[in-house]
């Protein structure tokens, strides 16, 4: 009996202009119908910023013709806004990944046709520099071909809004809406790049752009006198963020800078690391290399699209220590807002934005210079929308914003997590610690003896293909179950649904708004104040579990985390025993 995925398949079979590679592929994998059905069971989805799959045939692959399809919903968005709209037009940026350059051409010939201007980069560009284009160039919108930290058999396609930040829930369904009712992924026309030059919808962009972004960055360093003589070992992980942030750090001062060579050139299958994740410890092998060899001080990583930076410090033993994000952030916004106290210029409606799962340290450094913190869902999007908010009301100023997966952003020229500002300002902070003989690693002591010792981790199960999403809604479910709530070994206090927009006082039954968007996610809070969340990820087949605790001491913040991911991950395996 045939069934939907078939049906799909067999168009593309019978499609004879089907592009010779994507043939290829398809018929060299005719009798792989495990594939075949991953491929086509469904339509690879258009989420709350864009697209993001791996790469191949089929209509839950990344390729010329979803990318096409997505860029004629998008197009059918801008028409439907109007001829200002449609002359104000689209950014366009891409990564170093496989077919990048080619998708991000394939938009612009998409939109074009439909009468959209579009400007594209001659050459790769981070996304952070894409979100500042769409504000310094005025556009409608904008796009960066990228699949962001994931390995290299993936690409993606994320959508911005006119404020360079990535486009708004009501905005996302709107595309979708239009890219959905798309029936022939092959019908989708484009237009000539020849005859889209001549025309004038289409422009290429070259470095002035860069230059542009670039001056922007002395607004966000720090007053003083910082050791400039700070040593860094810097690896753009074969990704888009080279030459911005050695510019970004020249420009900040620092003229000790060795880049790892072998991953300062553009390469789609990041031949010398694993996973080009500065989250993950083994992304900075080469790094480690370089920074023994010349005793760095400071060693920095930006993932492929450089909109996340992990870093690595010299202890005094010369060996090197690993920063979670969630760490990061603290010794960032402690110095952000310390300069700010220093020099008086704190503005009063200060505001701290971080998402639901990343660390209380940062609400606590916050709450000792009276500023406010505000909590958003997971994904930078939501703290832009929030940064726009603030514009348009005047009742906050943004100050810093940030989430736990290694995501900052220090300037509002920027509308999107951003590794170059990250980068430069985690140097600023750097030097200035060595000034008092201090490292990072001193620096995060304090912090923690300040406010309390703050420890956070992260479990992630991948669950892949169909069967694996739909256990991944099974494990949601039952987390949202009062099975759970009833059999849980550890005391709750509050439970926040975020799918039903509202948290409940487990003691009482109280139930209260949460004031933030739909999301398939909960948060669940112990009396002790220590919390887990859990949340399928939007753009991998994974589900994420959170962990947060608070001890007075290290020994006993080791012992509530440990206590707490096992009591959390024993019901998980329960669940996952079958898979």
């Amino acid at each position: 009996m045939h069934v939907a995925w078939q049906d799909g398949a067999a168009k593309w079979f019978n499609y004879g202009d089907l592009e010779v590679a994507l043939k290829k592929q398809l018929l060299g994998e005719k009798n792989n119908k495990e594939l075949l059905e991953d491929c086509f069971y469904k339509n690879l989805s258009f989420g709350t910023a864009g697209l993001r799959g791996e790469l191949g045939f089929g209509t839950n692959r990344m390729n010329i013709y979803t990318v096409r399809k997505a860029a004629l919903g998008l197009a059918l968005y801008i028409k439907s806004c109007g001829e200002v709209a449609e002359n104000r037009g689209v950014v366009i940026a891409y990564d170093p990944r496989h077919q990048s350059a080619e998708f991000g051409l394939e938009v612009a010939k998409v939109l074009g046709f439909n009468g959209i201007r579009c400007y594209l980069f001659d050459e790769l560009q981070s996304t952070p520099l894409l979100s500042f284009a769409v504000r310094e160039l005025n556009t409608f919108s904008g796009i960066v071909i990228t699949a962001s930290h994931n390995p290299s058999e993936y690409n993606g396609l994320k959508v911005y809004g006119e404020d360079g930040g990535q486009v708004t829930l009501e905005a996302a369904n709107a595309i979708t809406a239009h890219t959905e009712s798309i029936n022939d992924l092959f019908s989708v026309e484009v237009a000539e790049e020849a005859i889209l030059l001549k025309e004038g919808l289409l422009t290429y962009l070259n470095h002035e752009m860069s230059d542009r972004y670039v001056l922007h960055l002395n607004g966000i360093l720090l007053g003083g006198e910082p050791d400039k003589g700070l040593s860094i070992v810097y690896s753009p992980l074969h990704g888009a963020g080279g030459k911005l942030v050695s510019r970004g750090l020249e420009v900040a001062g620092f003229s000790d800078v060795t880049i790892v060579s072998e991953q300062a050139i553009p390469d789609p299958n990041f031949t010398t690391v694993k996973y080009p994740n500065p989250e993950e410890s083994q992304a900075f092998e080469m790094a480690l290399t370089y920074g023994y060899k010349v005793k760095a001080d400071l060693l920095i990583a930006t993932d492929p699209d450089a909109d996340r930076m992990g870093v690595a410090v010299r202890d005094l033993e010369g060996e090197y220590v690993f920063l979670t994000g969630n760490q990061i952030g603290a010794l960032l916004l402690n110095a952000l807002l310390e300069d700010k106290s220093d020099r008086d210029t704190m503005p009063k409606n200060g505001v701290v934005l971080k998402t639901i799962v990343t660390s209380e340290l940062g609400r606590a450094i916050a709450d000792k210079y009276g500023v406010k913190t505000m909590d958003v869902l997971t994904g930078f999007k939501f703290i832009s929308e929030k940064i726009l908010e603030f514009e348009e009301t005047a009742e906050s100023t943004f100050l810093f914003g940030y989430e736990e997966s290694y995501g900052y952003l220090i300037g509002d020229f920027v509308r999107d997590k951003d590794a170059v500002q990250a980068s430069v300002l985690i140097a600023e902070v750097a030097a200035r610690y060595k000034v008092k003989g201090q490292t990072l690693l001193d620096g995060l002591h304090e912090l923690y003896e300040e406010h309390g010792f703050y420890q956070e981790s992260l479990e992630s199960i991948t669950l892949r293909g169909k069967t694996g999403m739909a256990k991944i809604d099974e494990i949601v479910n039952y987390f949202r179950s009062t099975s759970f709530v009833k059999e849980f070994t550890k005391p709750l206090s509050i439970i926040e649904d975020y799918s039903s927009g509202h948290f409940v006082i487990v003691e009482t039954g109280d139930r209260r708004p949460l004031n933030l968007p739909i999301a398939n996610a909960l948060k669940f809070i112990l009396s002790n104040g220590a919390w887990f969340a859990i949340r399928p990820s939007g753009t991998e087949p994974k589900i994420k579990f959170y962990f947060g605790v608070k001890g007075a001491t290290k020994v006993e913040s080791d012992a509530l985390l440990l206590k707490l991911k096992e009591a959390v991950m024993t019901v998980v395996e329960g669940l996952t025993s079958d898979s």
